[in-house]
């Protein structure tokens, strides 16, 4: 199966040419049945190659697959190839499986749309390049990949274009990345500068034998690397294009905030944990980046109606935790969160597609409530998924989160400081989405007589990929029982031979604490999620009026974080009006005026001598002899004086 891992992108790409040149010929169920089945067809695949890789000692668990030399240039060598490992086997099964699941429930969310095909194919394209990124054996394989991405949250994101809000969130989404993706192609290009080659394990294992830690070469490369993670991955201070992408169809956001785009920063910096490790510098700054994002947009979520919103919001702060265990030089804690987040953000964003759907496009949170007896399944299963995000015992956010808070705790790049923002950070996670669902579900309707009348639960195929992301995100997370609770942490042993190169380069690795010390720090992370969510309770369904004293006792507070601390308002004063008045000044004045003038000058002066000339010109023979004659009288003097 390994000679054969370029079938799994090459599936959704195939899908995506098929529906794109003839989908608008198809009928409805062909161009459907074409997209699900391409992505089908990758799930299988990459089953199989897990069940390939899983047959081979841990220390053989990496398989390359050359499909043919792109460019060969004297000392520039890249080729075509694809790399599985346990990384990429684990990113491939989550991209392919929850992507899967997205595409089956798009079929009846967008059943009455008029672009259906067109939909189609951008999804399919979306999941063939983000599988290229999480394949590819190079870095430039892997940024072909890192900009389709892009280019598909641009599609997709600005899908509904005849809506000017989604047209602009789209090219706010394109223009975003682009800041960030220079400082990742500097990277690449410093990489390429640096050890002569592209590969993953050339570079990697040339790094780890040439290089020092503490490096600045590493570092700088490092740090340019994960500008351009900041970017894809929705971090401080590139995040702002994230909560706009919920102005594309809601299957669209459930694909980029669970199973691709913003995960591609993750996964490079997991990829890259040789490097990272050699750069303690940028370990630091990856941890306080995702610290700060995961606090900062989690306190932004606790004032959003938008049901989408929220959940964007989540997001970001949700990468945040991510990139915090990268941060402490936890990048299997990262990836295992990654791959838990997929699940839970992916049912709680077509949930609130199921709700919208309900209501009739609607989705203003002060608007709805009371839908638990209306859509039951689509509550039952928002209800998991957000028990799961808030780290409830036993389900799989609270694993994947209970590692990183640990790591960020014990590791010798972590400290109290940052477990404390991680809980803090899982409080307000608790809060706002259990805000969420009791206003969504609880308490009185608050929506009108015609929005009721046309109540109804979502399609069986919609009902099917929440039922399917309800069950993962409620066991999905028992791989990665931690040893100190009865658990082999059967993840993290599949992950270790992807960093064990980096674990060696580590001076100490982890601090060293008794369970004691675990159980008790476990213990107050779930008391204060507790905690949060019966306030939420208190707020919002016991005492209702206490939400709304609590908004006008701290109006001006409320004001700003509802406005999201108006970074927004304050980027276009500093960076884009600016740039717009400087772009005129250069198009009106150096363009128009300069240089334009300047060539409209020359050509007047061209212009003007040819008018006063061509006067001469008159066409008649008696003037050019006379003017002749004239010609030759003066040539004639000329040299008569001459003599």
């Amino acid at each position: 199966m390994s000679n054969y891992i370029w079938l799994i992108p090459a599936a959704p790409l195939a899908g995506f040419l098929i529906n794109g040149l003839f989908g608008k010929r198809f009928p409805k169920p062909v161009v459907s049945s074409i997209a699900c089945g391409s992505v089908f067809f990758s799930l299988v695949a990459a089953v199989l190659a897990l069940i390939e890789l899983l047959g081979l000692d841990p220390e053989y668990r990496s398989i390359e697959t050359l499909l043919f030399s792109w460019i060969p240039s004297g000392a520039f060598q890249v080729d075509i190839a694809f790399l599985l490992d346990p990384l990429s086997a684990v990113m491939m099964l989550v991209v392919s499986g929850v992507g899967f699941l997205i595409h089956v429930y798009s079929i009846g969310y967008m059943a009455h749309d008029k672009e259906f095909s067109r939909f189609f194919t951008y999804l399919n394209l979306f999941t063939g390049s983000m599988l290229i990124l999480v394949l590819a054996n190079n870095f430039l394989l892997l940024y072909v990949g890192w900009e389709a991405v892009g280019l598909c949250s641009y599609l997709l994101i600005g899908f509904w274009y005849k809506k000017q809000s989604a047209s602009d969130a789209g090219k706010k989404a394109f223009i975003v990345n682009r800041i960030g993706d220079f400082g990742f192609a500097i990277g690449i290009f410093m990489i390429f500068w640096t050890f002569g080659s592209l590969n993953f394990s050339q570079v990697f294992e040339s790094a780890a034998s040439s290089f020092q830690i503490g490096s600045s070469v590493i570092t700088a490369i490092t740090l340019l690397l994960f500008v351009g993670a900041t970017g894809k991955s929705a971090q401080i201070p590139l995040y702002v294009w994230l909560p706009d992408a919920m102005e594309g169809p809601t299957p669209v956001s459930a694909l980029i905030h669970a199973a691709t785009m913003v995960t591609a920063g993750v996964y490079m910096v997991a990829r890259c944990n040789v490097l990272y490790t050699l750069a303690p510098t940028s370990l630091l700054v990856v941890a306080l980046i995702g610290a700060a994002t995961a606090l900062f947009a989690a306190t932004m979520g606790l004032a959003q109606n938008d049901i989408k919103r929220v959940l964007a919001y989540s997001t970001i702060s949700q990468l945040g935790y991510m990139f915090l265990a990268c941060g402490v030089a936890a990048f299997t804690a990262g990836i295992f969160h990654l791959m838990t987040h997929a699940f839970f953000k992916a049912l709680l964003f077509l949930g609130a597609g199921s709700v919208i759907h309900a209501m009739s496009n609607e989705q203003d949170m002060r608007n709805m409530g009371g839908l638990r007896s209306k859509i039951k399944t689509t509550y039952l299963t928002m209800l998991v998924g957000t028990l799961a995000i808030a780290g409830i015992p036993g389900l799989s956010g609270f694993f994947s989160k209970d590692e990183i808070l640990w790591k960020a705790f014990s590791s010798e790049h972590g400290g109290v400081v940052f477990w404390l923002i991680g809980v803090v950070t899982a409080g307000l996670t608790a809060f706002y989405m259990f805000r969420l669902l009791f206003l969504t579900f609880f308490g009185k309707p608050r929506y009108d007589k015609h929005k009721s009348e046309h109540l109804h639960e979502s399609p069986r195929n919609m009902l099917f990929a929440l039922a399917s992301l309800a069950v993962l995100s409620a066991i999905g997370g028992w791989i990665g029982i931690p040893a100190s609770m009865g658990g082999g942490n059967h993840f993290e042993r599949f992950m270790e031979p992807v960093f064990a190169s980096s674990a060696a380069l580590a001076s100490h690795g982890e601090n060293h604490h008794s369970h004691v010390t675990e159980y008790l720090l476990m213990t107050i992370s779930v008391l204060f999620v507790l905690l949060m969510i019966y306030f939420a309770y208190v707020a919002y369904i016991r005492r209702p009026q206490l939400a709304t004293s609590l908004r006008e006792r701290f109006a001006g507070i409320h004001k700003v974080v509802y406005n999201k601390y108006y970074v927004d308002e304050i980027y276009a004063a500093v960076i884009v009006r600016p740039l717009i008045v400087i772009s005129m000044f250069l198009w009106k004045v150096i363009d128009v005026a300069i240089i334009d003038g300047i060539a409209n000058g020359l050509a007047y002066m061209v212009q003007s001598f040819s008018g006063s000339t061509r006067v001469m010109q008159t066409g008649y023979l008696r003037n050019y002899a006379l003017m002749f004659l004239g010609g030759a009288i003066v040539v004639l003097a000329f040299f008569m004086s001459m003599r």
